[in-house]
């Protein structure tokens, strides 16, 4: 199988979600040719994995070629065991998911974070095109990252490599206090307060109203001085904490990905927030939106096989 899936032009990526999984086929040279979407058996490892599998054989069968599989997954492969860590789709801890997977479809498979799938498919063909290093950042129901060097992913020792998320939040002033806790067991996590439902709840605690981001920005934009100032604290935070990775990585280009990267503001305003904490005279560092959307993990998994 291994000399078929180096000669294929197909390449297959699946992104397996929490609520979905994804499939897609890519041509040698990117182009989408097929895609697909089913719900995830919920909370049930053996049907997911057997689920996933079912999936690239359909697509197999459909186009007519077989191809390399890559998938993006939300946690990592211990480099230990090789069993599956820090996911929040729970039913995957301390399963050989890439093992069982390679059983079922007889070939090696590529494994990966969801979130490193998201920066490796900008970084390939998408909003950091040509940049030597991408960080790419998810905003949403959690706060991870990934960093592609010359168009591979980083990983790291210890396979957490982008994992800014459960860093402390820094230079934490009275309006960030007390420190909320995380679900990792630590205090005062950047997740904790850049997350969709960190922001609703930093909203509901100023304000009493129990608002999601995107109804949010709609009455900031209408006038509202109250969710303005949500989205003000709200950046200043992710200045902050963004200014610390660009202290130690110095990306090129910062993607912004995940629910709250549909908020056009943090474009523009992040860099005047990021600034003032960045260990230099002038940011070059480009903060934009992502090409490919919620597409990009998907596409990044086919992007595995590179």
């Amino acid at each position: 199988g291994r000399r078929c899936s180096r000669l294929s032009k197909l390449r297959i990526g699946v992104d397996l979600g929490g609520s979905k999984i994804e499939i897609i086929a890519l041509e040698r040279g990117g182009r989408e040719i097929l895609r697909k979407r089913i719900p995830t058996p919920h909370g049930d490892y053996m049907a997911t994995v057997m689920a996933v599998a079912a999936l690239v054989e359909a697509t197999e069968i459909e186009l007519g070629q077989r191809g390399s599989v890559g998938v993006g997954i939300p946690g990592a492969e211990s480099l230990l065991t090789g069993l599956i860590k820090n996911a929040n789709s729970t039913c995957l801890i301390g399963k050989p998911l890439r093992r069982d997977l390679q059983a079922l479809l007889q070939r090696e498979i590529r494994l990966a974070n969801d979130a490193n799938c998201f920066a490796l498919s900008e970084a390939i063909d998408g909003a950091g095109r040509g940049a030597a290093v991408v960080f790419g950042v998810i905003l949403g129901t959690g706060v991870g990252g990934g960093i592609v060097v010359d168009r591979k992913v980083l990983s790291g020792a210890n396979a957490i490599a982008g994992e800014w998320g459960h860093n402390p939040l820094p230079l934490p002033g009275a309006n960030d206090l007390p420190l909320p806790p995380c679900y990792c067991g630590r205090s005062g996590c950047i997740e904790t307060y850049l997350s969709g439902p960190a922001m609703s709840r930093d909203h509901q605690q100023h304000t009493g109203q129990a608002l999601g981001p995107a109804e949010i920005e709609q009455r900031a934009t209408a006038g509202d001085t109250e969710c303005a100032a949500t989205l003000q604290r709200y950046e200043a935070r992710l200045g902050r904490a963004l200014a610390g990775i660009i202290n130690i990585l110095d990306p090129q280009v910062i993607v912004l990905g995940g629910g709250l990267s549909k908020l056009d503001r943090l474009h523009r305003n992040l860099p005047a927030c990021c600034g003032p904490h960045v260990f230099s005279d002038v940011l070059y560092t480009k903060i934009v939106p992502p090409t490919y959307g919620d597409s990009s993990g998907v596409r990044g998994a086919a992007w595995l096989w590179n």
